[in-house]
Parts: C-alpha cells; sequence; structure tokens
C-alpha cells in the first residue's frame, strides 16, 4: 500500500515537471514568435541574403567653363567568399599572379570563414577582367570607381584628393563631400544554409546614386598661367615656395590658387622633392606628406610686411587722423621709446607728403600716423576689416591671425604693426581684406564653390556668400585706389605696371623669424583696373635667394601674369 501511494505521488511530480517544462517551451516558442520574431527573421536573412555594395560615382569637380578637374576612372575590386571557393590553391596561385601579391596572404583570406573576403580595392579594369574570364568559383569581381585628376599636379591642394574607399582626404574633396559622395547601391543574392547561391534566384538590385557635379569659380587657363609664372621664379630665385591668389574683389570668386611646388593628385602619396638617401621613417615620411599638402594661402601665417601698409592707411584715412596733404620728414629711422626703427632707405627720405610717404613705402610715415591711431583705435579697426577672424573660405583648416591682445600693444608694438610687422596673417586674409578696402567698402567671403549640378548640368544647388558692407567708407576707397595706382606708376610698384591698364598695388618685404636667420618674404598686392578693380591678386615668395625686394622679383611676377589674364576675362585697355 505505501509502495502504491508513493509511485502515485512519483508519477505526480514527474507528470508536473513535464507539464512545466512544456508551458514554458510553448511560452517561449510563443515568445520568439511572436515578440521576437523581428530578431530571428533579420538573423534569418543574413544567413540566406549576401549583400554586396555597388560604389556610386562620385561627382565630377569643373571649373567654371565646364573643364573637368577630377574625374572619375572604372576600377575593380576582388573578393573572395570561402564557402564558395571550390579550388583554394588554384585561386590563391591565379590571384597572386594577376595582382602581384603574396600567395600565403592570399591563401590566409581565403581560408577565413567570413561572408566575403575584400582581396584588393583599385585594381585596374584590364586586371580585374583577365580575372573574371577565369571563371573562378567563390571569386567576385565588381566594378568600382577610383578618383583620376588629369591635369596631374594643377591645383592640388586646392582640389585636394580621395582615400582608398573614394572618401575625400583634403581640398575641396573633403570640403564638397556630401554633395560629391553620392549613395552607393547593393546587389543581395540568396544562399543556402552552406553559404551557396542558389541558381535561378532573382538577385535584389539597388541602383546607386552618383554624386553631384561641383562646378567652382577656378578658370583652367587662369590657373595655368599663374602656375607657369611660379613655377618660373621658384626655379629662378630657388625659393622654398611660391604661392599665387587671384580673386573678383567685387564677388570673392578665387579664379586662381597656385602653391608650388605642387604634387601629383594621381600619386598623393610620393613626396614632391628629392628624398636623402636614408629611408625615412613612417613618422618622417607621415610629417613630409603633410607639409607636402599645406596650402600655403590658406593654412600658413606670414608677416605681411608694408602691404599691410594699405591697411594701415586706410584706418589713418576713415579716422580722419592723416590728410594727404600732411608732410612729414624721414631720416631714415624713428625712436620710438628705447627702439631705433629705420626705414628701408639708410639716408632716409627727407622731407615728403603722406602720398610720397606711401609711395616710398617709408617706415617713419606710418609709424607717425599709426602712432596717431592709437593702440585701441588700431585694434577696433583690425576686428572692423574682419583681421582678427577667418575669411571663411570653402577649404578645410584656415588660420587665423595671429596678434597681439589689445592690452599688451605699446608704443613699440603699434610702431612695428603700423608697417606690418610683429604680428601675421594668412595671404587669403590679406588679399580679402584689401579686397573690401578698394571695392568701394564691402567685405566679401572668398569661395571656389559656384553650384551643385547633375550630369546634364541642371543646377541642383546654388550656393550663398556673406557679404558685409561699410567696412569703410566709398571716399576712403576711392582715395585708396588713387594711392596704390599712383604707387605703382610713381612709387615702389613700378615693376607692377601693366602695358595699357591701370593698376594699383603695394609691394613688401618682410623678415621672417628669427631675424638672426637672414630670411625674407617678399610679396606684391595687385588689382586692375585701378578704378574699378576687377581682379586682385597677391604673390608671396618665401626665402629667395640673392636679390629679395617685392617690388624686384614679386611685382614683375604678377605683372607676367595679368599680360596674359587681364585679356583674357575681356578687360579693355584704358
Amino acid at each position: 500500500m505505501k509502495n502504491k501511494t508513493y509511485n502515485k505521488k512519483k508519477m505526480l511530480v514527474v507528470f508536473s515537471i513535464a507539464v512545466v517544462l512544456i508551458v514554458s517551451l510553448m511560452a517561449r516558442l510563443f515568445y520568439l514568435m511572436v515578440f521576437d520574431a523581428e530578431h530571428y527573421q533579420k538573423l534569418a536573412k543574413d544567413l540566406h541574403e549576401r549583400e554586396r555594395k555597388i560604389k556610386a560615382a562620385r561627382g565630377e569637380i569643373l571649373d567654371r567653363n565646364g573643364v573637368v578637374l577630377a574625374a572619375n576612372k572604372t576600377v575593380c575590386t576582388i573578393s573572395v567568399i570561402h564557402s564558395q571557393v571550390t579550388e583554394p590553391e588554384k585561386v590563391a596561385r591565379i590571384l597572386a599572379e594577376e595582382l602581384e601579391m603574396d600567395e600565403s596572404k592570399i591563401a590566409e583570406k581565403i581560408q577565413k570563414v567570413t561572408s566575403m573576403e575584400k582581396i584588393r580595392t583599385n585594381v585596374e579594369k584590364e586586371t580585374g577582367d583577365r580575372i573574371r574570364d577565369y571563371d573562378l568559383d567563390g571569386v567576385k569581381v565588381d566594378e568600382d570607381f577610383k578618383r583620376y585628376y588629369p591635369y596631374r599636379d594643377l591645383a592640388s591642394r586646392v582640389l585636394g584628393f580621395t582615400g582608398g574607399d573614394n572618401q575625400g582626404i583634403i581640398g575641396l574633396e573633403v570640403k564638397y563631400e556630401e554633395y560629391l559622395k553620392g549613395i552607393n547601391g547593393t546587389i543581395l543574392t540568396v544562399t543556402d544554409a552552406r553559404g551557396i547561391e542558389l541558381e535561378g534566384v532573382a538577385e535584389d538590385r539597388i541602383e546607386p546614386v552618383a554624386g553631384g557635379n561641383l562646378r567652382i569659380s577656378m578658370d583652367y587657363n587662369i590657373q595655368s598661367f599663374c602656375q607657369q609664372a611660379v613655377e618660373k621664379v621658384l626655379e629662378e630665385k630657388q625659393a622654398d615656395s611660391v604661392s599665387v591668389l587671384l580673386m573678383n574683389p567685387q564677388n570673392g570668386e578665387i579664379l586662381a590658387m597656385v602653391n608650388v611646388p605642387e604634387f601629383n593628385l594621381n600619386t598623393p602619396y610620393e613626396l614632391n622633392t628629392e628624398v636623402a638617401e636614408e629611408p625615412l621613417s613612417d613618422v618622417e615620411l607621415q610629417e613630409r606628406l603633410n607639409r607636402m599638402w599645406r596650402n600655403e594661402c590658406i593654412n600658413d601665417t606670414y608677416e605681411p610686411g608694408s602691404t599691410f601698409k594699405i591697411i594701415t592707411s586706410s584706418a589713418c584715412l576713415e579716422e580722419g587722423v592723416v590728410s594727404l596733404s600732411d608732410t612729414f620728414s624721414c631720416p631714415g629711422y624713428r625712436v620710438v621709446e628705447d627702439r631705433r626703427i629705420r626705414c628701408h632707405k639708410v639716408g632716409g627720405h627727407g622731407q615728403e607728403t603722406f602720398i610720397q610717404g606711401i609711395q616710398n613705402s617709408c617706415n617713419p610715415v606710418f609709424i607717425d600716423i599709426g602712432l596717431r591711431l592709437g593702440a585701441d583705435r588700431f585694434y577696433e579697426y583690425f576686428k572692423q576689416f574682419g583681421l582678427l577672424g577667418l575669411t571663411n573660405v570653402d577649404l578645410p583648416g584656415e588660420a587665423g591671425t595671429i596678434m597681439h591682445k589689445k592690452e599688451d600693444i605699446g608704443l613699440v608694438e603699434l610702431a612695428t604693426m603700423s608697417f606690418g610687422q610683429s604680428f601675421q596673417i594668412t595671404p587669403i586674409q590679406m588679399a580679402t581684406t584689401v579686397s573690401s578696402l578698394v571695392n568701394g567698402g564691402k567685405r566679401v567671403t572668398p569661395h571656389f564653390g559656384i553650384s551643385i549640378e547633375d550630369g546634364e548640368g541642371t543646377v541642383l544647388e546654388q550656393f550663398q556668400y556673406e557679404e558685409k558692407k561699410g567696412i569703410v567708407s566709398e571716399k576712403t576707397s576711392e582715395t585708396m585706389r588713387m594711392l596704390l595706382k599712383s604707387v605703382v606708376e610713381e612709387g615702389s610698384g613700378r615693376n607692377g605696371a601693366v602695358e595699357g591698364y591701370s593698376v594699383g598695388g603695394k609691394t613688401a618685404t618682410s623678415q621672417t623669424l628669427p631675424r638672426s636667420a637672414n630670411k625674407y618674404i617678399s610679396s606684391f598686392i595687385g588689382f586692375a583696373p585701378a578704378e574699378n578693380p576687377q581682379v586682385l591678386g597677391i604673390v608671396v615668395i618665401r626665402n629667395p635667394q640673392g636679390v629679395y625686394y617685392g617690388g624686384t622679383i614679386a611685382a614683375p611676377v604678377l605683372r607676367s601674369i595679368y599680360d596674359n589674364v587681364l585679356p583674357y576675362l575681356g578687360i579693355e585697355k584704358s
């Protein structure tokens, strides 16, 4: 009797446990089928569907006349699918031969149990076609796009280049990445549980969307004129580098920006200068590449020297602390506090008017008017002219002005600042600020981007740029145009004169830090026509050998450019 009762209890316990387990399993199954169904559907889909990307064609970069400066070249991506490779040794051998790669490394990738393993990207189309013709199981050859620059080193630091995945790295390529990159497409294929693609099952294909074309203000012909001119002076003067920037001072459109030596955009990881016999370390190589990629017009600052006298003159005329008829005396130096600051003319200029002072680029004259203006007002005009901010040019990495704090500007600092020393700005900032002082007082935003277009040339987006009026009065601007015209016609800028055209401008020769190194920067800013500027240019020559005066070596460079560019732009001779 006792055994019977015990067995009944035992059966009841077992039955209860079984019921609990069954109910638990049913509850779990219900949860998986109802509440977690989406997750497992995705897992099943991932198991049976294989996705391959179709790269979108990157948008082209066009100059203002439609010349293609950055295009696309068809290349291939070679991949392997482990589960589909039937002859791994043969695949490794053939791919190693065709791709000139190590066979053992390819064999390792074939053995990886992944949905798809890339062997190499950016393979020439001819090579990709040959590999496709072998008809190797498990080897995929997908067509892709690689950036191609038909003019190699033209505007290299402006255009920039792309990386292995066709993404922008520097220059306009990275600045306008969102417009240029497009949207990748996909190919979806169905496989069995072993990863073998099922025959007779249709592929799902989502077509890629090409990126928009970027039209820029640069003119291929003007850029070429400029590059030829600066390469000539780079060689003649054995300078470290030379930069030229040409822009329309009325609207900020940049027509040309050259920094020589340029580098080949199709091989951007090859140095553009001779390399020492001893191999460079990875760190040294990267440092050299970073320097090579720098755009000295916007990324680097310099002491502007006497070209800054344009800004000092404008501020003092606007404030009314100087008039054209004011007279000054230049004995060849000025003593400010305990400092003897000399003029470039050792014997001095003697008695001279303000007009003669700017024509002669006389430092004592500008020290005098700078001291009249005073540190507080000088600093306020610095701010008013936009020198304390950025130009907001549409290129990455713009450097800001390196300037004294207002409270640190003593008489000596004020004196040296008045003729362009003891602070630093970029060439793009200098050109933009001078533009506002000669165009009637309108601060423009320097830029390349004009619009985004589709493949048929239809404008999808037109870019707009900020302008700020009232930088100086029209009267001051008109006076500055007249003064700077006289500098070219009668003063230190004579070598910048262009036959048949009225040109205004200012030369500069500044010494780099440390002063003991005896290295100089020669520069010239010039605009034409002087009465109604349509083009403004700046030339900066860094560390020229031999004669280094801006009026002697920099002004002739812009003159030779304007000899070609002014007629090309349809500007009539006066």
